[in-house]
């Protein structure tokens, strides 16, 4: 009588050769958090809510007394890693999916408008072909059909790298947080803390505006996010973008629409819909980010 199979199996353990060698495995699992409390597992992806539950997990945990000691999470992305038998025996296993288009498009607003270190690492990756000033959307895009591009950066690499295991007990859409947060104090007690203040993540205290589109200069939107005003996810797509992006993220946008419906994933804009944003804002000096020097020597 054969052994029944595990109810929750590791995504890459029927891939041949070592699962200690399987790279996929190996980085999915440095993803995977362990919250002690629950014997739970949280695969965290970063644009996806990740800074709120890596708060959350680690007030739970006991490393930190609350939320006033937020920046200690980005000091310890792999201090609750979960171990090898940690994966195998977790009573309860979750994470957080995004709709790919959304994800995308809010990477490059805050990481490569706001001139964060992923854009040098980019500008370094494309070995400097084009210069920050020009890294429009649409360039950033375009970037990304190169080979291995997408895997330069945690903040833009598909959701699906990030899943160590071949099923969850819940996958939950970042767009509906409130029901995440409801289901993980019923099912194993974690209090969610946002940390979206705290980190300066948050968009909520901005103005969505379509005046933007896909070649609209970043500069141009980082003065408008300065001055209150953010460029609404949908308008930086045209339909040519829009299918670049579904090819790139073909596994994130099957993975969303199997689990959440098709209505979970952005609508394709129409084809004669090609915005090109120009709107002028007041022009200022883009920052200088620590860490991210302004040319890299």
């Amino acid at each position: 009588m054969s052994a029944p199979a595990p109810a929750r199996p590791l995504r890459h353990a029927a891939a041949p050769g070592a699962l200690a060698a399987n790279e996929a495995h190996q980085f999915a699992a440095r993803y995977a958090l362990m919250v002690a409390p629950s014997r739970a597992v949280y695969s965290f992806i970063p644009k996806n809510g990740c800074s709120t539950l890596r708060l959350s997990l680690a007030i739970a945990n006991g490393a930190i007394a609350g939320p006033e000691a937020h920046t200690w999470i980005h000091l310890n992305n792999r201090t609750f890693q979960a171990s090898f038998e940690w994966l195998l025996t977790a009573d309860y296993a979750f994470a957080v999916l995004r709709c790919p288009f959304r994800r995308l498009a809010s990477c490059y607003l805050d990481k490569i408008v706001g001139r964060y270190p992923p854009l040098w690492r980019l500008y370094e990756a494309m070995g400097r072909t084009v210069e920050p000033e020009e890294m429009t959307f649409r360039a950033f895009v375009e970037a990304l059909a190169a080979p291995k591009m997408r895997e330069a950066d945690e903040h833009w690499r598909p959701q699906t790298d990030f899943l160590v295991y071949g099923a969850y007990d819940d996958l939950f859409d970042l767009a509906d947080f409130a029901a995440a947060r409801a289901r993980l104090k019923a099912r194993i007690g974690l209090d969610v803390v946002d940390a979206r203040d705290l980190t300066r993540h948050g968009t909520a205290h901005l103005t969505k505006s379509d005046a933007y589109g896909p070649d609209t200069p970043p500069l141009t939107l980082l003065n408008a996010r300065a001055a209150g005003e953010i460029a609404d996810p949908a308008t930086l797509y045209d339909a040519a973008l829009w299918r670049t992006v579904a090819d790139l993220y073909a596994g994130d946008v099957a993975l969303m629409a199997e689990t959440f419906g098709a209505a979970s994933i952005m609508a394709a804009p129409k084809p004669s819909a090609r915005r090109t944003g120009r709107k002028a804002a007041p022009e200022r000096k883009a920052p200088n980010r620590k860490g991210a020097p302004e040319r890299p020597a």
